[in-house]
């Protein structure tokens, strides 16, 4: 469960990017000549990744980048801990739930994150097809967001798949947003994309997102879906709809929460061909479907 308050951003709140670029500000010293400093200590981090830190496009999540800010707290000359404690080491990185956790966060330093954290999910629907085949088609999904503050302007969808010798699945912006930037990584089986919106939404302003992920054949055999959050949404529907010729003879839910095991119950497919399962208050964790036709 969770409550309204978790989700609240005051104006008055220290700000990680704000006190960095202060810190940067005060003692004089340009993003160039700061990575110098922590190349002689040994650390190396890109200039890219510092302009994202103190603009608050991206913040430091991974334990090695917690680790470039207590440098950066010494270079700097601010007291110990000064940066460190404006960081929520409770919160999951953007990798987080993901099988290669580095992988995902380095694809996704590519684009603009610094909405992500004020954005309340209200709703998540997915409706996945599965052909027949037994190959997974499409996924289409649609959000219900609302701005904790003014001015987030887009929504960062992080899609893997398993097989990484085939093509990645197409996007395809279908409601309230247009495609943004696209980062493809198919030796990882990672697609990063941005959905920017129509209009930058003012804090309170809700949006209903679509947009749909299109497999490219060969569709290769599909045996289960999930969806990681990264933070709790209020309500998640998934959606399996399967080909009539290819109903699968097994399914069941499942669901991973931070720190706990998994729960794991058997599903029956109706006379849809289609299984579905609604979860509230859930996350951060991860929520899904597995089956076979055995």
């Amino acid at each position: 469960m969770f409550s309204e308050p978790d989700f609240a951003y005051e104006d008055t709140m220290p700000s990680f990017a704000a006190a960095l670029r202060s810190a940067i500000d005060a003692k004089g010293l340009g993003l160039v000549r700061i990575q110098d400093r922590l190349s002689r200590r040994g650390v190396s981090v890109s200039l890219a990744t510092l302009s994202y830190w103190q603009t608050g496009r991206s913040r430091p999540a991974r334990q090695s980048s917690l680790a470039v800010v207590r440098h950066l707290e010494d270079i700097l000359d601010v007291p110990r801990g000064a940066l460190t404690a404006l960081i929520d080491p409770h919160r999951p990185a953007m990798g987080a739930f993901w099988p290669r956790e580095t992988r995902v966060e380095d694809a996704v330093s590519e684009v603009d994150i610094g909405w992500d954290d004020r954005l309340t999910r209200l709703s998540q629907h997915d409706r996945v097809v599965v052909g027949g085949d037994r190959g997974e088609r499409t996924s289409t999904s649609r959000q219900v967001l609302r701005a904790e503050a003014d001015g987030p302007d887009r929504w960062i969808v992080i899609n893997h798949i398993d097989e990484h010798d085939r093509a990645l699945p197409t996007i395809r912006p279908l409601r309230n947003c247009h495609l943004g930037r696209t980062i493809s990584r198919p030796q990882s089986g990672l697609l990063v994309a941005e959905l920017v919106f129509d209009a930058p939404l003012r804090r309170g302003e809700t949006i209903v997102l679509e947009h749909e992920l299109i497999s490219r054949p060969p569709h290769p055999l599909a045996t289960n879906y999930e969806r990681k959050f990264r933070l709790p949404v209020r309500e998640y529907v998934l959606e399996v709809c399967f080909d009539p010729a290819a109903a699968p003879g097994r399914c069941e839910q499942f669901a991973r929460t931070a720190g706990n095991a998994e729960r794991v119950r058997p599903m029956a497919v109706d006379h849809r061909h289609t299984v579905h399962s609604v979860a509230l208050d859930f996350g951060p964790g991860c929520f899904g479907f597995r089956w076979d036709w055995d």
